[in-house]
């Protein structure tokens, strides 16, 4: 039997890196429309909403097929909001129109609006298998942790380097690969997330679905904005998953 999946759409109208950021548009189609396209076309959602503050944005979301049960209060949309606090905001206020739970909440970012269905499928399929507290799309790194580290305060390197220095040759092909967030998705679990009233609650429990650099791209900057529309102008990117 398939999991109760309450899909949430979290956008809020501020915006300081890129302003209006999840309304703006790549080939025609709006960041919050990726991420309503993709989980309506996944089917994995029992229900799709979108949580903002916002009226042009609640409606981009409605235009694409999301519910707006709510505004979102205007104390959860500021810079200090966590995204722990809007997604227990968006399930008190599910459970008390609906009268239960949900088996799980999938938290949609539109600031990584490349995960496709198919992503999303595999998501849940993943919470299934392993009876996940949370399943989140990663992206391998390109610079492994052997090579990072912090600068001293007066610009010194030498806490990356003593990573490194006086061991054997380090080649990337030799180490073991890295992988962090990528910001596609966070499949959580209902009750985990009752239980810890935290996105990451119990890490014993967290898996992870690789997705490739193009679709794991994330906007927060006009520079990365502007290396999406690259990407889908050089045709780097198959567009029919949300056409």
């Amino acid at each position: 039997m398939s999991p109760r999946v309450l899909g949430l759409i979290v956008a809020r109208g501020g915006s300081k890196g890129v302003p209006r950021k999840n309304l703006r548009r790549i080939a025609g189609l709006s960041l919050v429309g990726y991420k309503a396209r993709a989980a309506l076309g996944s089917g994995c959602c029992t229900r799709l909403i979108l949580s903002s503050e916002d009226a042009e944005i609640l409606e981009e979301g409605r235009r694409h097929g999301a519910e707006t049960p709510f505004v979102r209060p205007a104390e959860l949309a500021s810079d200090e909001a966590s995204s722990n606090d809007v997604v227990l905001h968006a399930m008190d206020a599910v459970e008390a129109e609906e009268g239960r739970p949900y088996d799980a909440v999938l938290l949609l970012e539109p600031s990584s609006p490349f995960a496709t269905p198919a992503d999303l499928d595999r998501a849940v399929e993943v919470y299934v298998r392993h009876r996940a507290s949370l399943v989140v799309g990663v992206r391998d790194v390109k610079v492994h942790s052997s090579f990072v580290g912090p600068l001293r305060p007066d610009g010194r390197a030498d806490r990356i380097v003593s990573k490194f220095a006086g061991r054997a040759a380090l080649r990337r092909q030799d180490m073991e690969p890295e992988h962090t967030m990528n910001g596609a998705f966070y499949l959580v679990d209902w009750q985990a997330m009752r239980r810890h009233r935290r996105i990451y609650g119990d890490p014993e429990t967290v898996w992870g679905v690789p997705m490739d650099e193009v679709h794991s791209l994330e906007i927060d900057t006009p520079l990365d904005l502007a290396l999406a529309e690259l990407v889908v102008e050089r045709g780097l990117l198959d567009l029919s998953p949300w056409q």
